[in-house]
């Protein structure tokens, strides 16, 4: 059964471009309403948070990513040990040992390889 994630609800690229306009509005209407200029440093604070998060979102999805493909591996590798058990071949554990040294969770094998 695929492992499928929900995809990210979040399009990074329409919350850049509407940051950015928001950023111009917010301008504009600075130099027009001096007077209020706590609150638009506020608003530009606010505003200023939204490039960071949207690198932490894709920083995360690239992460979750590489996590799950990792995992799938494992999976895959799993299903065929047990395969390899249940054919008789005389290392079935081979595939589960292969996939964890290549994911760095075992030491290199003894002829150097990862």
């Amino acid at each position: 059964m695929p492992d499928t994630p929900p995809h990210v609800q979040v399009n990074v690229q329409e919350v850049r471009t509407r940051s950015l306009a928001a950023r111009e509005i917010l301008s504009s209407l600075s130099d027009a309403m001096p007077s209020i200029e706590d609150l638009w440093a506020r608003l530009y604070a606010a505003l200023a948070d939204v490039p960071q998060l949207l690198s932490e979102i894709s920083r995360l999805s690239s992460l979750l990513a590489m996590v799950r493909r990792d995992r799938a591996n494992l999976a895959a590798a799993g299903r065929a040990t047990l395969r390899a058990d249940r054919d008789g071949e005389p290392d079935p554990l081979y595939y589960l040992r292969d996939e964890l040294r290549a994911q760095g969770h075992l030491p290199p094998d003894s002829w150097g390889r990862s």
